[in-house]
């Protein structure tokens, strides 16, 4: 029996795919998760064989989510959920740890395809991405210099996603308990280390890296 957590902030459609995947015999959800902490909390707690995960999710996004799980002991294969084709997106789920990457339009026999590809340990994209995909991050994985944004911590990467989807000071604040000046000397840190210089290029920098999405797209 394959155990899966079910992962995404709009409860209709994680109760769709909860009814669709709950028919499958070797198929069992072991919980669900609205958003991208209690996701991260559910999946270390209960350590799934898989985790489908939506790409967009408030809290922190499916690819953070990614990120920290891998780098933490466990053997849950992460599967990201997404409307996103773009090739970016794809690129950068693959590179923050995912094994496979489904579109939501994809019929359920795709998405039950890709639970069985990454339990076996294999890699899986939903059929209308082509294997490029796969090439360009290889190509990417070989040549690619260290991302500064994987040198930042934990707080500062959840800051900057924050405030790239347009959130002030003071609301940060609030969500962590914590002073508006300790968020601005978050925010001034993750700037001088991504060595970005004003909020336009923050917001290319979060979309280039899947915190936000493309809204010209």
């Amino acid at each position: 029996m394959i155990k899966l957590i079910l992962a995404d902030d709009h409860q209709v459609v994680r109760k769709g795919f909860k009814a669709l995947l709950s028919i499958e015999p070797d198929l069992e959800i072991v919980g669900e998760a609205g958003d991208g902490y209690e996701a991260l909390k559910l999946t270390e707690e209960l350590q799934p064989d898989v985790l489908v995960l939506d790409l967009m999710m408030s809290g922190i996004n499916g690819l953070e989510v990614t990120r920290q799980l891998n780098k933490k002991p466990g053997h849950t294969a992460i599967i990201i959920l997404s409307m996103h084709s773009n090739e970016a997106y794809v690129l950068e789920a693959l590179r923050s740890g995912a094994k496979a990457y489904v579109l939501k339009e994809s019929p359920t026999e795709e998405l039950v395809r890709a639970i069985h590809e990454v339990y076996c340990g294999r890699r899986y994209l939903s059929s209308s991405l082509t294997e490029r995909v796969i090439e360009a991050y290889t190509k990417n994985t070989e040549t690619q210099a260290i991302d500064p944004y994987d040198q930042l911590t934990s707080r500062e990467k959840e800051i900057l996603q924050l405030a790239a989807q347009g959130h002030t000071n003071n609301m940060i604040a609030s969500r962590f308990f914590i002073s508006p000046r300790t968020v601005e000397t978050h925010r001034t840190n993750f700037m001088r280390k991504l060595n970005l210089h004003n909020h336009s290029q923050l917001i290319q920098f979060a979309i280039r890296h899947g915190l936000i999405p493309d809204q010209t797209k």
